[in-house]
């Protein structure tokens, strides 16, 4: 058991000074003040001048590595458990992206056991960019709903020069397919959607749901910052579904992209609501650019640690509130996900507790109720780090 004093606590609502009690990976309480429970070992934190947050949740991860658009030299690693600690990442979605021909959702499942076995948390997409999706049991529907780890479909590609370009029945039918599974299942059962370059890059959605019973929040775009036609259209499309901004192209981009930090903003100018709008890194996924001749002359990697670096950077330079921010890295991503445990510092929840000072930095993080980095050094490696 471990006892919190003194910490400044954002649930991610800010809730003032709190005690909290941990123990078997759980908060168990929360408090004002708490004196040490009798008959127990417990250790004794004092968290005097840190805030307490959420530790965060990274969506769109490619876990067991991606990339491969320059060839076979171009294959991105698996992520690291390190580097996930040193982004206050407590815990991640993995998909596959672009190779969905030599790579495989097993794989992901697989790696997603293994994060869980050292102490963190992760759940997978099944599918791919391609139509059809690959899958583990054949099927959709069947993944989400049997496969514990399975929270929904993608990053499936739409309005991309590397999209299956599926047609409007049959992105309808991939979302009704995870609908079912995730109800069957209670899960999200959602459909991650990777979007492209193209002109109008909602259309296909907008016409998935106009042409069916679905609703918008059956969907969770991604890469809406890619560009700036992409990223003026997701200021309407957000008023009425989802939209995920990714952190780990920037700066890598900057002529393209519109930076997370300045895009958060940008949309809660526009009217999005908050709740619609989450962060998430891509990391781990190749970052291509390509020429208008769509040759291929530039590609990086994304980390986890974009996150942490763009939560600091929309607090203290956009100016906006540390509770708003927090909500697209945990208690936005823990909800439209269905996340049990997931996003929120309250009685019953995950102890996955990240602390943060003044200037926006990690100085702590819990994962599971247990030290995974202590004054900004990592003590929690991988099994090959």
């Amino acid at each position: 058991m471990m006892l919190i004093r003194n910490a400044t606590v954002y649930s991610p609502d800010f809730s003032g000074m709190k005690d909290i009690l941990t123990g078997g990976g759980k908060i168990l309480a929360i408090s004002e003040s708490m004196n040490v429970p009798l008959g127990w070992e417990v250790e004794v934190f004092d968290a005097g001048g840190l805030m307490a947050v959420p530790g965060l949740i990274d969506n769109h991860v490619h876990i067991a590595g991606a990339g491969g658009e320059g060839g076979p030299a171009t294959r991105t690693p698996e992520l690291q458990l390190s580097r996930m600690f040193e982004g206050g990442v407590t815990t991640v979605i993995g998909c596959l992206g672009t190779d969905g021909f030599t790579r495989t959702v097993e794989s992901v499942l697989m790696k997603a056991k293994s994060i869980r076995h050292q102490g963190a948390s992760a759940w997978i997409w099944t599918g791919a960019y391609q139509v059809p999706s690959p899958t583990i049991t054949g099927d959709i529907g069947r993944d989400i709903a049997l496969i514990e780890e399975v929270v929904g479909v993608g990053e499936l590609a739409i309005s991309d020069h590397r999209s299956s370009c599926p047609s409007t029945d049959e992105l309808i039918r991939i979302a009704a397919q995870a609908r079912v599974g995730g109800m069957l299942g209670k899960k999200a059962g959602i459909v991650n959607v990777h979007m492209g370059d193209a002109r109008d890059p909602f259309n296909p959605i907008y016409e998935a749901v106009s042409k069916s019973m679905l609703k918008f929040n059956q969907f969770l775009p991604t890469h809406c910052n890619r560009n700036d036609h992409i990223f003026e259209d997701s200021k309407t499309y957000g008023k009425q579904g989802y939209i995920d901004i990714t952190t780990s192209s920037w700066p890598y981009f900057t002529d393209e992209e519109v930076k997370p930090s300045r895009a958060l903003k940008l949309l809660i100018d526009a009217g999005v609501p908050v709740t619609n709008i989450t962060f998430s890194s891509d990391s781990c996924g190749s970052l291509p650019g390509f020429d208008e001749q769509g040759n291929l002359i530039k590609l990086e990697m994304g980390l986890p640690s974009s996150n942490l670096r763009e939560l600091k950077e929309t607090v203290l330079q956009e100016k906006i509130p540390l509770e708003t921010v927090l909500k697209v890295l945990t208690s936005n991503v823990a909800s439209i996900l269905k996340l049990p445990g997931k996003g929120f510092i309250s009685n019953g929840m995950d102890a996955d507790i990240l602390f943060l000072n003044l200037d926006m930095e990690m100085v702590h993080l819990i994962a599971m109720g247990k030290w995974v980095v202590k004054d900004g050094t990592v003590l929690n490696m991988g099994t090959y780090e």
